[in-house]
């Protein structure tokens, strides 16, 4: 018993940290019906800058969101304006969005492995190296405070689109674009800060990530599968579904790695989605499409 509740305990605590990966993606898709394919290949630049400021100037990796977040913000906002604004309205944007998102990965998994090699990197702050004992069970420093901010962050975000004009503004467009435009509100705007938001967590998650696992620039082709997983089993556009998705599959592949063996824990988050296309495609949180 002590050994199932220990598991669970490390389980959820990475299941916050997958929550805030998938949230970003999810609020893309939910306003813009985009299929960020490049999502995880941004979490890993944001990895790769959070590494670059800790061995450079020494910046703990948790005090480095306060430039990560930001700076992903302005690169989302550009990204979105410069690709997608003026095709918006195209009929195959959907197909475009696709292509053009999985090219995206692709150049930043060639630049970073330029830059920085392809070799597996992490940054090693001091509390990487300890954990925290109550009693039988233990839980790594570096994990709590990842799931602490991750939530924090989460719930910030929640807050922000139920309780601000802005948010209502998102959740108008996420629900329909066109009545959304009827009402007032400034569609192509809402999706460039939605996307510039997504990938703000999207850094915030990189920063995260970087002292919790180490990464190279192809990991992005294995985080995406993850993130894909977690997003379509919550609901396309569900934050909660995100979060609820992300700690049940986070907690069931923790188990498997336990009593079966790590090679298989990754197939615990496709054999998930397997299941939930095959009986309920719309996901846990999603709503019904009626055709």
């Amino acid at each position: 018993m002590i050994q199932i509740i220990q598991i669970l305990i490390l389980g959820l605590a990475l299941g916050g940290v997958y929550a805030l990966m998938s949230s970003g993606m999810t609020l893309i898709f939910g306003v813009m019906r985009i299929v960020n394919l490049a999502h995880s290949a941004f979490i890993v630049l944001a990895a790769y800058l959070t590494f670059w400021l800790f061995k450079t100037f020494d910046l703990d990796p948790i005090v480095s969101l306060i430039v990560t977040m930001p700076v992903m913000f302005v690169v989302g906002m550009v990204y979105y304006k410069t690709l997608f604004s003026s095709r918006a309205d195209n009929p195959r944007f959907a197909d475009i969005t696709v292509l053009v998102t999985f090219a995206t990965g692709l150049v930043i998994e060639g630049v970073l492995a330029f830059v920085f090699t392809g070799i597996y990197r992490s940054t090693t702050p001091d509390y990487a190296k300890h954990s925290f004992n109550f009693g039988p069970f233990y839980i790594p420093q570096s994990q709590l405070y990842a799931l602490i901010i991750s939530v924090v962050l989460i719930v910030g975000l929640w807050l922000f689109l139920r309780h601000t004009r802005l948010g209502n503004a998102v959740r108008a467009t996420m629900q329909n674009r066109n009545a959304a435009q009827v009402v007032g509100v400034n569609v192509s705007w809402i999706s460039t800060l939605s996307f510039g938001i997504g990938l703000a967590m999207a850094g915030a998650a990189g920063s995260l990530l970087s002292f919790v696992f180490t990464f190279y620039p192809a990991k992005h082709v294995a985080w995406i599968g993850m993130i894909m997983c977690l997003v379509v089993l919550g609901g396309m556009g569900s934050l909660v579904g995100a979060l609820v998705s992300s700690l049940i599959l986070a907690t069931a592949a923790a188990l498997v790695n336990f009593y079966i063996g790590p090679a298989y824990s990754p197939i615990t988050f496709y054999l998930a989605l397997f299941l939930i296309l095959l009986f309920r495609p719309q996901g846990l949180f999603g709503k019904k499409v009626e055709g």
